[in-house]
Order: structure tokens, then C-alpha cells, then sequence
């Protein structure tokens, strides 16, 4: 009896990918990702995910690129890398996700940030969140966001329903930054989502203690990962084979812990209860007498000239000196001649900033704030308040990694992470 060869591989496909889908025993998680965006320390947090994929049920692997220009090529072209690794994985076992799964699974979600309301259209990516959180399953889905959370907060106002089925752990900090809007509508409207919300402690994984943006140098790459694998020669690419891997907190989190107990041990960190996010509302240009916390929401909220714009239509810029540039950050028309912006520091530091707009009310109008450094600072009438299932970075200061908050829940494992992970760079450079 001749089988059609394409009805046989389809066979073999649905057999691969039911066995992927059926290992209950396994946490489901859901990366959202800005890989290929301006950091390219995504792909090296991929890298690690993939080789260590056989420890998951990955149910979906989402572009979400706030910042930047990622999009699901870029998640393909890890996964195409891994394949052509992945013979030197299964000699030590046979459970590694495979390749066609892993691709059908990886869809494409929101480019860039949303306006002030903090949603915008369904994207591929957030209707596969709605889709993979409503399966029946005795497990919760664990959402892993490694960039902004504009398809998260799709998902929620699409399928509000969902947020019973799942649990977060977002790396926040500059993702955090770029995300002001998506987070507001999250945490006003969804308050009781379990949320893990890590601003800080992450850097200890990978940052000098007194420089929280910086990478540490070390002979990682010449002396365990080298170029002799597909995923090692491309792991040169990123940093220059320093490891940095700034999203990888969130799957060690799951790896070695019990992940129902944030305030516990665990290589992702160790978190405490927050029942409020910090909001600060202002009428008007802030001074040096003004202060936040870091990582805290800034939303200016100006009365203006009644103009005939559409709702949510840019009509100004806060404009913030980084470096030798400058970003630039959307102003919208919320109607009623009123008019928002909300912005979020990552860092301590003095803030200055400028407005420029086509509107003279508002154009070059000046200010300044301090931010401190100690997340979530002093509470305010103004604030999110949250539920009881709301964690983020310990504010002990015996947990500080130097300006760290939060640091040293990481920091005291990465040479226990880099040791474990350093086996299996041994078995794909065979």
C-alpha cells in the first residue's frame, strides 16, 4: 500500500504536536517577547529557553515589540538555529520541544506602544493568549513578558475572563518605560491578576552592582559557550558573547521553586506583596520640588484649547534628554479640551524635560522632578490600588545589590545558573 507523503508527515506533525501538548506534568508558560528589538539580550534569553525547552509545556512564544523593530522572524530564526542543535540535545533526552510545534506556536502581536487608553486592536498575539488561557487545563498559564504588555492588555479587555486562568511575571524596569500605557490600563482595571512585577531585582543577574544598565565582563563565552554549536556562534552576536540575558529571571523563577510563593528562594528572585502601584497626577509642569519613586507613573493631565482632533490622537511631545539624544514621548488628545501623557522613570536621577507642540499652550513649557530609589515609594491618593496577589522587588536594604533594589534575591545565583547551564552548552559542543 503506497501513504501520500505530504498526508504522512502531516500524521507526523499531529503526532509531535499532540505529545507537546499533552505532558501535564510540565508549568505552560507564554513568552511574549521584543526580541529583535534595541536589545538584543532577548535572543540570548531565547537561547537559554530552547535549551532548556524539554522543561516546559511552551504553549506560545508572542512578538510584542513596544520599542523597536522585533517581529516573529526574529523568534523563527532562533527556533531554526535550535533545530540544527537539537540532535546533540536529544542524547541526553528526548522530551526537547520540537521545531514545528514551537513555530506553530509563535505568533505575531502588537509593534509598538499603544495611546493613553492603553489598548488598541487584536493582534495574532493576544487572541493566542485568549485562546491558550481559556483551554481546559488544571494548570494555570504562566505569561512570561519579556517586553512591553500591549498584547497582555489586549487579551484582558478582549477576554476579561482570562485573568482567573493566569499568572504574570513581567520584567519591568525600561520595558516598564515604554509600556506606561498598557501597565496603567492593566493595573486600574485588573487589579486582583496575579503579577509578579520585577523592576530591579533582575539586574543582578547581570549588571554591575553600582551600574544597573551595564553588563559584566567575563570569560563566559570563551571558556563554555565558544562557536563550535549553531546557537553559540549566534550567541556572539549579542553583547559580544557576554552574558546579559535580562529576561531570563522570569523562566529561573519557574525552574527550582515552588512559583505559588513568590516571597520565597528561587534563581528568579524572591518578592513581597504590594497593594498599590504609584501614581502621580499632575496639572502642570513639575519642579525639583516634586519627587517619585522609580518606576512610578508620571501622568500629566493639561487643560488645553478645545480643538477639532480625534480622541487619542498625538498632539504633543515630552521630550527627555538620554545620553547624547533625545527621546520623545506622545502627548494625546483625550477631548473636552483635555489633554494626557503619561511617563515612567526607570532609574534614580533628575529628571528634565521640555514640551514641543503645535499648540503655543503647550509648547516649550519646562520641568524638572526628582526620582528617587526605592520602588514603590510613599503612597499618594492618586495610586492603583491592587489586591493580594500583586508582588514586586523587596525593599529591604540588606537586599540592595549596590543601587539594586531587590538585587541580591539574583544576584547570589547566577554562578549556580551559569554553572548548571554551562553542562549543556557541553553537550551541543560535543
Amino acid at each position: 500500500m503506497r501513504l501520500n507523503l505530504g498526508l504522512f508527515m502531516m500524521v507526523c506533525q499531529c503526532i509531535s504536536l499532540s505529545a507537546q501538548k499533552n505532558n501535564s506534568n510540565l508549568l505552560r508558560i507564554l513568552i511574549s517577547t521584543d526580541i529583535g528589538g534595541t536589545d538584543p539580550d532577548d535572543n540570548q534569553s531565547m537561547t537559554h529557553l530552547l535549551m532548556y525547552s524539554e522543561k516546559f509545556k511552551i504553549e506560545g512564544l508572542i512578538s510584542s515589540p513596544s520599542f523597536g523593530d522585533g517581529d516573529k522572524s526574529e523568534i523563527i530564526k532562533m527556533i531554526d538555529l535550535y533545530e540544527k542543535d537539537l540532535p546533540k540535545l536529544k542524547k541526553h533526552g528526548s522530551e526537547f520541544a520540537d521545531p514545528a510545534y514551537l513555530r506553530s506556536v509563535s505568533k505575531q502581536g502588537h509593534r509598538g506602544n499603544v495611546s493613553f487608553i492603553g489598548y488598541s486592536k487584536p493582534t495574532e498575539g493576544s487572541d493566542w493568549i485568549i485562546k491558550t488561557a481559556k483551554k481546559k487545563d488544571k494548570q494555570p498559564l504562566w505569561i512570561l513578558c519579556w517586553g512591553g504588555l500591549e498584547d497582555l492588555a489586549q487579551a484582558l479587555h478582549d477576554a476579561p475572563e482570562i485573568q482567573k486562568n493566569i499568572r504574570v511575571y513581567w520584567i519591568g524596569g525600561p520595558n516598564k518605560k515604554w509600556s506606561a500605557n498598557s501597565y496603567a490600563y492593566i493595573a486600574s482595571n485588573f487589579p486582583n491578576l496575579w503579577f509578579i512585577e520585577n523592576n530591579s531585582s533582575y539586574y543582578g543577574l547581570f549588571s554591575h552592582s553600582d551600574m544597573p544598565d551595564s553588563v559584566m565582563d567575563s570569560k563566559y563565552y570563551d571558556n563554555v559557550i565558544k562557536a563550535q554549536s549553531h546557537l553559540g556562534k549566534d550567541f556572539k552576536n549579542y553583547y559580544n558573547g557576554e552574558v546579559k540575558m535580562g529576561d531570563t529571571p522570569s523562566l529561573l523563577y519557574l525552574m527550582n521553586v515552588n512559583p505559588d510563593h513568590p516571597e520565597g528562594e528561587s534563581w528568579g528572585g524572591s518578592f513581597e506583596k504590594t497593594d498599590y502601584s504609584p501614581r502621580m497626577v499632575v496639572n502642570q509642569a513639575t519642579s525639583l520640588k516634586d519627587t517619585v519613586a522609580f518606576c512610578s507613573i508620571i501622568e500629566f493631565r493639561f487643560k488645553g484649547p478645545k480643538i477639532k482632533a480625534e480622541k487619542e490622537s498625538v498632539q504633543f511631545y515630552m521630550e527627555v534628554p538620554y545620553g547624547k539624544n533625545v527621546q520623545k514621548w506622545p502627548g494625546y488628545y483625550l477631548g473636552d479640551g483635555e489633554y494626557g501623557l503619561r511617563y515612567i522613570p526607570k532609574k534614580a536621577e533628575t529628571l528634565q524635560y521640555n514640551l514641543t507642540s503645535a499648540i503655543p499652550e503647550f509648547n516649550g513649557k519646562k520641568g524638572s522632578i526628582v526620582v528617587t530609589n526605592r520602588w514603590p515609594g510613599k503612597k499618594s491618593k492618586n495610586d492603583y490600588k491592587l489586591g493580594s496577589s500583586w508582588f514586586t522587588d523587596k525593599q529591604d536594604e540588606a537586599l540592595y545589590f549596590g543601587k539594586i533594589q531587590g538585587g541580591k534575591t539574583v544576584s547570589k545565583w547566577r554562578a549556580a545558573v551559569l554553572k548548571e547551564w554551562a553542562e549543556r552548552w557541553g553537550w551541543i559542543n560535543e
